[in-house]
């Protein structure tokens, strides 16, 4: 087994080596920009943005839909950049902030709360108006698409609409809809194509415009179609474009919702600090702002709150519970002189520190700036639709202009025209990209929606996309592998007395106390049938022992220096302390009437689950790893339990980035899965965060996937079901290019001089949906994922 030690290295505050500053320093502004919905839409802002003067610099992030830019000032401002942005057709939401200049050593950096919230709460408005756009449009686009399938499977079943009323009913219908809801489509599309680009936007304006288009024509003007004067009425698509548009806004609503949920990490993390502190000052104690604390300050803690700011204990003892910070199981007992994180809970007793850190250089400030900078710099996963499309529309809208002219070429009677605008319409239609815009999202809506069922929470088809081709696997041990809270694990009885009796005495004694490893030895007396007695004259020593009476004798428990202390030898006992610290448990001797009595244990065990799921990743072909902000002893042992060879252990939140981003640099698909608020950078730096549904919210938060329940248990199905959900999305795209590839050319016409074949728009339409229906029964299949061994 391979135990990586921390880095010694230097570290900036982020945990990475500290870059040499460039020769010549910018200034840097975070823009927010709406109106992207894929990885062109990535590259058409960076181009805009790189091509504007002054600009040395721009990184988009499709995800927090956010775009860095460092500038030369001089040159250019924020607001000259979010014009370049809105030029390229997309939205800057509220005003740019001045930008932030390079500062000199000397002087202090700000405080993290109001950068942080400026910029949340930027984008926290412009995504809640996005958001009620975007319920107001699928409200209106639903509504209206009921009826539209109603009237077009009807087939004479009604016979007040079977008939010009019922044509002209669904014109107007689908006019609404495409016009208004699925205006915003025809939009982006049209600035793709003034970039000379085609994204998914184009392929659902393509889609929904052409079957319009047609239907529209084939109501108002029937005489531009052949047979129409002999009484035939063309046929109609209404219910097609509508339906396209409303299932599209649907997808767009549910990604606006996931993007939202990943604002809320650093808005979490943030409110951990408290907004107020007592500070001390002579025999004073004043209530002021946070962030009015400077270096030097006496600030008091009273127990149950959170510590406002990094510092050093001067008075008191308590235990601080800072597993969401470092990662450790257990609270750490504080004393005179011991460093205190701002963030964590104060449990047990009143604490006076004095201020060390403040604002930016606060441990939990740098663990904000590496949420927000691992999300803002992770690169957004192309769309396999998106690339499939910048090839296919162009190619499809080049053979329906060459089948026009085709056709023109061969018959211009009024006739002929007739017929070329049929021919051509036929070849948009069975060309029509709906199986195409659904090969992705009808996927993921039912791979998303059975790992709901299944207990696996994932945001959006991009996070399934990156969680296929997952290879390795870096798990956090705190609550993640173990349950989080210790445990009793042994009980070491001299001779003199039973284990039973030993046991019976101390639990008696800890139960006065709140210390969780006092809790866990009561609970371990309890569940072996121990009767808890109770006791007199309790005493506790933070970090040291405690000591009470119990049926006339005194019970001391704690560590060897502070039995020595007392008069007690330890020394029978003190190899079987050392063995039981090796394998990561933390022992406490115990002695009765000044004499040793026994030993006892606790630890943070691994769970089943967690047993379980790490054979599970194996026969996935998944490399396994621990990161752990815990002790080398107790990660290694753990991991000899779990059978996992690799360990990094005594990590900080930071260095777990780190890690993270040095295992994506050797080539490796990362998953990094956690549960606490250190794990928050590493989270969201990772190819796939997974974060554990009974975790804090910050770390699901920052999570691509959350398991909500199982815990670690379900990490192997949600990966299998992403594979399972990629491999059904090239599927979908797969048979959906073949219809194509077979209908186009039917459809231009080409065979008519040998066979005399001609596929009118109805036969083209019925292959548009022969080949969504087999996009949406192929996808529907994952539905059965996880039942009786089917994962496939």
């Amino acid at each position: 087994m391979a135990t990586i030690p921390p880095p010694a290295e230097p570290t900036s505050a982020m945990g990475a080596t500290a870059p040499a500053a460039p020769a010549a320093q910018g200034a840097r502004t975070d823009l927010p920009v709406q109106g992207m919905t894929c990885a062109a839409c990535v590259r058409r802002v960076e181009r805009a943005l790189r091509a504007a003067p002054g600009v040395q610099e721009a990184t988009v992030n499709l995800v927090t839909q956010r775009a860095t830019v460092t500038y030369d000032a001089q040159a250019t401002t924020p607001a000259a950049l979010a014009r370049a942005i809105v030029d390229a057709g997309y939205e800057v939401p509220g005003t740019p902030d001045a930008p932030e200049a390079p500062a000199p050593a000397a002087r202090p950096r700000p405080a993290p709360r109001p950068a942080a919230e400026e910029r949340a709460a930027a984008m926290d408005a412009a995504e809640q108006e996005e958001q009620r756009a975007l319920r107001r449009d699928v409200a209106i686009a639903g509504l209206l698409t009921a009826p539209l399938l109603v009237v077009a499977m009807s087939h004479g079943a009604i016979p007040a609409l079977d008939g010009p009323a019922g044509r002209w009913l669904s014109l107007a219908l689908a006019t609404v809809v495409v016009l208004g809801p699925g205006r915003r489509f025809f939009r982006l599309a049209w600035s793709a194509l003034r970039h000379r680009a085609a994204d998914m936007n184009t392929l659902v304006s393509l889609g929904a415009g052409a079957a319009w288009l047609y239907s529209t024509a084939a109501v108002a003007a029937p005489g531009l179609f052949p047979h129409a004067a002999h009484g035939h009425a063309p046929p109609v698509y209404f219910e097609a474009a509508a339906a396209i548009v409303t299932f599209v806004l649907i997808g767009k609503l549910l990604e606006t919702r996931a993007r939202r949920r990943l604002a809320d990490a650093v808005r979490g993390l943030v409110a951990l600090q408290p907004r107020t502190a007592r500070r001390v000052r002579g025999d004073a104690v004043d209530e002021v702002p946070a962030a009015a604390l400077a270096p030097g300050d006496l600030v008091l803690v009273r127990p149950g709150e959170r510590i406002a700011t990094d510092g050093e204990v001067v008075r008191g003892a308590s235990a601080v519970d800072e597993a969401m910070l470092t990662g450790e199981s257990m609270p750490v007992d504080k004393t005179a002189g011991a460093a205190v994180l701002g963030g964590t809970l104060n449990q047990s007793g009143a604490l006076t520190f004095r201020v060390t850190k403040t604002g930016a250089d606060t441990a939990l400030a740098r663990i904000v700036e590496a949420v927000e900078q691992a999300q803002g710099s992770r690169a957004p996963i192309a769309r396999l639709a998106d690339v499939v499309s910048g090839i296919f529309v162009p190619v499809v809208l080049g053979v329906a202009s060459l089948t026009l002219v085709g056709w023109l070429a061969v018959d211009p009677t009024e006739g002929g025209l007739a017929t070329a605008i049929e021919r051509f319409v036929s070849v948009l239609v069975i060309a029509c990209p709906c199986a195409l815009g659904l090969a992705t999202p009808a996927a993921v809506a039912v791979g998303t929606g059975r790992g709901a069922e299944l207990g696996v929470l994932v945001k959006g088809g991009a996070a399934l996309e990156a969680a296929s081709r997952v290879d390795t696997v870096l798990l956090d041990k705190t609550g993640t592998l173990t349950s989080g809270r210790p445990e009793l694990t042994d009980v070491v009885a001299l001779e003199d007395r039973g284990e039973a009796e030993l046991l019976g005495l101390l639990a008696a004694a800890e139960h006065e106390s709140e210390h969780p490893v006092a809790r866990a030895i009561v609970e371990g007396a309890r569940g072996r049938g121990v009767a808890v007695a109770p006791a007199s004259a309790f005493r506790a020593e933070i970090g040291h022992g405690i000591e009470a009476r119990v049926a006339g004798r005194l019970v001391r428990a704690g560590t060897a220096a502070w039995l020595q202390r007392a008069g007690v030898a330890t020394d029978a006992l003190e190899a079987a302390a050392e063995r039981l610290a090796a394998q990561g448990r933390t022992p406490s001797f115990v002695a009765v009437d000044g004499r040793l009595a026994g030993l006892v244990a606790v630890a943070d065990r691994p769970t089943e689950e967690a047993r379980r799921a790490v054979a599970a990743l194996r026969e996935l072909g998944v490399e396994v790893a621990m990161v752990t902000g815990d002790r080398a002893g107790a990660a290694r042992a753990v991991a000899e339990e779990l059978g996992i060879r690799d360990v990094f252990a005594e990590v900080k939140p930071e260095d777990k980035a780190r890690i993270v981003r040095e295992q994506r640099a050797a080539g490796r698909r990362v998953a990094m899965v956690g549960d606490g608020i250190n794990d928050a950078p590493a989270l969201a730096g990772a190819d796939v965060g997974v974060a554990l549904g009974s975790g804090t919210d910050i770390a699901v938060a920052s999570a691509d996937v959350a398991l909500l329940r199982g815990g670690i248990a379900g990490l192997p199905t949600a990966l299998a079901l992403a594979r399972a959900t990629l491999r059904t999305i090239r599927q979908n795209l797969f048979w959906a290019f073949v219809y194509n590839v077979i209908g186009i050319p039917i459809a231009a016409g080409l065979l008519y001089p040998l066979t005399g074949w001609l596929l009118s728009p109805v036969l083209a339409s019925a292959a548009m949906s022969l080949s969504s229906v087999s996009v949406l029964g192929n996808s529907l299949r994952l539905r059965a994922f996880g039942r009786r061994g089917r994962n496939e």
